[in-house]
């Protein structure tokens, strides 16, 4: 038959997350399960307080135990999902890491790669003559910025107390001359002397202030 039809297509391999969502119905199923019975051991516990010792109670109890056997073999079968669950999820977790690892391997031999291409256009000798011209350049700035903040006057050996004793003689200069002034501010030397660009003397001050009057 499989030669006249064909062979039936294979069904998808199962993956941890398919298997891992397959346990979590059937614990899920077993957590309602176990409710149920813990409603139901509730109920006979109720009944059980408000009656007397004798065969009726002693019936519920036989039941009421019944009940909590099947709860324990209900949890011990969730207990044992539950384990394998964790195993599976372990191992899931397992798998997404080597997932993980194995992509930045590859982007890494990716940038290897990339950086090894790269890297070979680069000339090594060609950087290192333009660093030693830049050097060369900037110590030429250097000598071009020295010399033309140079001073031209001001000679760098020049003493201090020199140029202090030039300084007392330029005062007493000074105040030699303010003595030779007259109250209008003449000095002796400019008196009686007529430059001679000038046709007619100067006026005297009694004459201005006739004028002024």
């Amino acid at each position: 038959m499989n030669r006249l039809f064909g062979s039936a297509p294979k069904a998808p391999k199962p993956t941890l997350n398919s298997a891992i969502s397959n346990l979590d119905s059937r614990i899920s199923s077993f957590d309602v399960k176990i409710a149920s019975l813990n409603a139901e051991l509730g109920t006979y516990q109720n009944k059980m307080a408000k009656m007397r010792e004798g065969p009726g109670k002693s019936a519920l109890k036989a039941k009421a135990l019944k009940v909590l056997q099947r709860r324990k073999q209900y949890e011990s079968q969730r207990d044992q999902l539950q384990s394998q669950v964790w195993n599976m999820e372990q191992a899931q977790t397992m798998q997404d890491n080597l997932a993980g690892v194995m992509t930045t391997v590859d982007a890494m031999k990716t940038t290897q790669k990339e950086l090894k291409k790269q890297y070979g256009k680069v000339d090594l000798d060609k950087i290192e003559r333009m660093q030693d011209e830049m050097a060369d350049l900037m110590d030429v700035g250097n000598e071009i910025n020295e010399t033309l903040s140079r001073g031209y006057e001001v000679p760098d050996d020049v003493d201090e107390a020199e140029l202090d004793a030039e300084l007392e003689l330029l005062g007493a200069e000074m105040e030699m001359e303010g003595v030779g002034m007259d109250a209008g501010g003449v000095p002796d030397f400019m008196k009686d002397e007529v430059p001679d660009f000038i046709d007619e003397p100067p006026e005297t001050n009694a004459k201005v202030q006739e004028a002024a009057r």
